[in-house]
């Protein structure tokens, strides 16, 4: 699940720096060219009558703001 970088820091969210970098590697098995993964985010994720809190992954995802998987 990952978060657009932009997104978070114009909205506010409480960034959380990960212990290991984490790289980004496209279907083709290179590294994706927007770098590596530094940062997560805690969120609530709500859905009808179900709440749950998850982390998301933050990159650079340019139009899209959210990518639940």
């Amino acid at each position: 699940m990952f978060i657009d970088t932009n997104f978070t820091k114009k909205d506010g969210f409480r960034m959380q720096k990960l212990e290991k970098l984490m790289l980004v590697r496209n279907i083709n098995e290179k590294a994706n060219v927007r770098g590596v993964i530094t940062h997560e985010v805690e969120v609530n994720i709500f859905f009808k009558n179900h709440i749950e809190r998850i982390k998301m992954d933050i990159y650079n995802l340019g139009r899209i703001k959210v990518t639940l998987g």
